[in-house]
């Protein structure tokens, strides 16, 4: 699902604290029941919204190496 407007709502964004002063990973914030997602270069390319069931899957599967891409 990918997050169109915020309806001033403003999320407050976080990234990984061992990239907090580099620009390359993600960003992502709560918002309501989602799970914003963005590119911490790029703002402007668009948010994906994950809902917690999603999010969880997809912790799950970077915690587990399997999108590694090996």
């Amino acid at each position: 699902m990918v997050c169109r407007s915020l309806r001033g709502k403003t999320p407050t964004w976080r990234k990984a604290s061992r990239s907090v002063d580099q620009n390359d990973c993600v960003e992502v914030a709560a918002l309501g029941p989602s799970v914003l997602i963005r590119d911490s270069r790029d703002h402007s390319a668009g948010v994906l919204a994950l809902d917690s069931a999603h999010w969880i899957t997809l912790v799950d599967a970077i915690q587990n190496g399997r999108l590694d891409g090996r």
